[in-house]
């Protein structure tokens, strides 16, 4: 066991190492930028993952946190001068209580009502962005917001400094992440998503549950959103359709469920692979959306995910049971 321990902690420091490293090696401010747009969609992951992994909360609409987040930023640094290290908090503290305020109108639903609700409200927040042009700037968005500042050094519009700050963000976002697992509140989350009904019969909060999933789940799209508004300088609302919230959610659901890592590699492989299936720009769709079709078929449980055993009792001895022919497939 101490071995199999000592094993993934080099693993994981090879890997780590290995992300620290690759601007070092890999001079191309091209394939830099794409790193960083993958960073982004990592965080992004990791946040669903909260919501819909740990809770069990199908989200379709979570790319209206996602925008608050950039707006927030956005708004605060162009009319009040806020800077960037401000505005993180600003985004984060302020999308999460966007979330949860979000969260209040689907506590009494679940299931394929709850995701109509999300997706609807993500819908109503991009047609608002579209619409309030003294505020947001309407579909031209919003132009000339700062980059950020560390110690004097200006970031500009240079990925290499974007790419190490996602680096501790995701690091920190991961530590955070992995001891909330383990947590009161994580295995509230996890006695919910398994069955709402059980989950409140043994005292969980089901409310409160739903709501701190929304709150976290939008903290972390919110600092995302922060950060893709000052890499980029401007947004619009056409950056937060519906098309990012089925993105992210395909980047969980491949992945894994439930499982950080599984967010981390779903979001790495959907972001890389249309980039390396540049070269066959006319088929790329078409291998991207074959590729999704066989993971389905061979791995529904996502890459990293736990497969699920139903049992069923023998008509044999008493307390012996088999496997069904579904859990024999997997």
């Amino acid at each position: 066991m101490k071995k199999l321990l000592t094993f993934s902690r080099f693993k994981n420091l090879a890997i780590l190492l290995v992300f620290f490293i690759f601007p070092l090696i890999d001079r191309s401010p091209y394939h830099i930028d794409v790193m960083v747009s993958a960073g982004v969609f990592i965080i992004l992951a990791l946040g669903l993952n909260v919501i819909v992994g740990y809770a069990g909360i199908l989200n379709l609409g979570y790319a209206a946190l996602f925008a608050c987040g950039a707006y927030l930023y956005a708004i605060s640094n162009i009319h009040f001068h806020i800077p960037f290290w401000t505005g993180l908090f600003i985004s984060g503290f302020g999308t999460a209580l966007f979330g949860m305020l979000l969260a209040f109108p689907a506590l009494r639903l679940s299931g394929d009502y709850l995701a109509i609700v999300t997706l609807g409200a993500g819908e109503i927040v991009r047609i608002i962005l579209n619409n309030v042009d003294q505020v947001t700037g309407g579909p031209n968005g919003l132009l000339g917001i700062d980059h950020p500042t560390f110690f004097g050094l200006r970031f500009g519009v240079k990925s290499g400094p974007y790419y190490y700050l996602i680096f501790v963000m995701v690091i920190l976002l991961v530590f955070f992440l992995k001891r909330l697992e383990s947590s009161r509140l994580g295995r509230a989350w996890t006695a919910m998503r398994e069955d709402e009904l059980a989950a409140s019969s043994m005292g969980v909060n089901l409310m409160w549950a739903k709501l701190t999933a929304f709150g976290i789940g939008g903290f972390i799209a919110g600092i995302a959103g922060c950060v893709f508004a000052s890499k980029q300088g401007s947004i619009s609302p056409d950056s937060f359709d519906f098309v990012v919230s089925v993105m992210v959610l395909a980047m969980v659901v491949l992945g894994g469920l439930g499982t950080i890592r599984g967010a981390i590699t779903g979001a790495l492989i959907l972001s890389l692979l249309p980039e390396f299936l540049r070269g066959f720009e006319m088929y790329r769709m078409l291998f991207f959306g074959l590729a999704m079709i066989l993971m389905m078929l061979f791995r529904p449980q996502g890459i990293f995910g736990e497969v699920r055993y139903k049992t069923r009792f023998s008509s044999g001895k008493k307390g012996r049971f088999s496997l069904t022919p579904e859990a024999r497939k997997q």
